[in-house]
């Protein structure tokens, strides 16, 4: 999912339900090409480590700790945690892709 390419709920969706809840921590990250990834992380792994291995991170919200439900089928089938997802993301990805060094972004409530 992209950006750049008026990414849509469903697609960002598509990327909660491909990863499991129960197995993994996981970062969900925007490349400098808008590129949105949500990776399997170590356990106990920190944002600002995944950045400084994956130079081209632009922005990373927190890490979703494994089997708090925020990744996974059922947080995929969460359309309006999905939605707000996708605000923040758009919101965050003009002034993201400005920046040298990469942003932690909060979520809105």
């Amino acid at each position: 999912m992209n950006l750049n390419d008026k990414p849509t709920v469903d697609q960002l969706a598509e990327l909660f339900a491909a990863r499991k809840d129960s197995l993994d921590d996981h970062l969900l990250w925007i490349s400098q090409t808008g590129e949105v990834r949500l990776d399997r992380l170590p356990p106990n792994s920190l944002e600002d480590e995944f950045a400084a291995h994956l130079p081209s991170t632009c922005a990373s919200f927190r890490v979703y700790r494994r089997g708090q439900g925020f990744v996974g089928k059922k947080a995929a089938a969460d359309t309006e945690f999905v939605g707000r997802v996708l605000e923040t993301l758009q919101q965050e990805w003009p002034a993201a892709r400005e920046r040298q060094a990469a942003k932690l972004i909060e979520p809105l409530n």
